[in-house]
């Protein structure tokens, strides 16, 4: 077994949030998965993230207590689900960036593979691997894909639908306030080791998509939106950054697809030549500020 059944107090390190879409059962699929203090890989499912109440509300890299138990509507052995529900969530500190992600790569490259087809030979064994951390050997390309523009109907209808949790303090319904669809798929294309054709996956995270809105209610423009997104996701990662995907495969397709998997998250530490690079140089301008009086007084 991948882990115990149940795991009491377990402590998770969220890594991954994918963007949210309305669900038949529960308020949001939202697939959020993270690391133990061990490194191991856990998915959690499900977490109702946007209707929890602020004091809750976890981001990227915050260490969260919660008691565990397998979900086993899930053949994915990292699929655990809250033991008593969400609401005994406890929120912990949140690791930063400081000193190029250090205290977060001792979780994110515990273990990192550098070939996706032995995670798809692992992903359809009795393994069922489903999370892992990949470092491509070469990215390609970044796509963006029209997709439909609206959720489907019976979402929408499931979604406005009313719940205890949905009454306010007269006990009347309020309208339950459905997140953005996003128009757009994004994808990159790249090569793994041992890859002849390039591979393309489709980047599910929900920084992206929370960049796409950011950017559009700026100007109306959808065009520049994606123009910004493009510019973060493929040309500053490329120039700046050294990038890893989060892969995770879908429970709906994980067994039929030859690919299962789909980038569930990015992570993007500086590459180490920019990063020292960039120390060096602010040292650099330090001591020669200090030593040296300036040219002219700036007001």
């Amino acid at each position: 077994m991948y882990l115990p059944h149940e795991i009491q107090n377990a402590q998770i390190l969220i890594s991954v949030k994918t963007y949210p879409q309305p669900s038949k059962t529960y308020d949001e699929l939202v697939c959020t998965a993270g690391f133990l203090p061990d490194g191991t890989w856990i998915r959690l499912y499900p977490v109702p993230l946007r209707g929890l109440p602020s004091w809750q509300q976890y981001q990227k890299y915050h260490w969260i207590t919660l008691d565990l138990i397998r979900n086993t509507k899930d053949f994915r052995p990292e699929s655990y689900r809250p033991l008593k529900g969400a609401e005994y969530l406890q929120l912990g500190e949140r690791l930063d960036t400081t000193k190029n992600w250090e205290e977060r790569k001792k979780y994110a490259l515990k273990e990192v593979f550098t070939s996706i087809g032995e995670l798809i030979q692992r992903a359809k064994s009795q393994e069922k691997k489903s999370l892992a951390t990949l470092k491509p050997r070469e990215i390609l390309d970044f796509i963006i894909e029209d997709t439909e523009r609206t959720w489907k109907p019976q979402w929408i209808e499931n979604s406005n639908q009313l719940s205890y949790f949905d009454l306010d303090e007269q006990g009347e319904g309020k309208k339950r306030k459905i997140i953005r669809k996003l128009p757009f798929k994004y994808f990159y294309k790249f090569r793994t080791e041992g890859d002849r054709e390039p591979r393309k996956l489709m980047i599910a995270d929900w920084e992206i998509g929370a960049l796409f809105w950011r950017e559009f209610d700026k100007t109306q423009d959808e065009d520049y939106a994606n123009k910004q997104v493009t510019k973060k996701f493929f040309y500053e990662f490329l120039e700046k950054n050294d990038l890893y995907f989060f892969l995770g495969t879908t429970h709906e397709y994980h067994n039929v697809s030859l690919n299962p998997f789909i980038i569930i998250g990015v992570f993007y530490p500086l590459k180490e030549d920019s990063s020292a690079k960039k120390s060096k140089r602010a040292v650099s301008l330090k001591i020669e500020s200090l030593s040296q009086p300036p040219l002219f007084d700036v007001f």
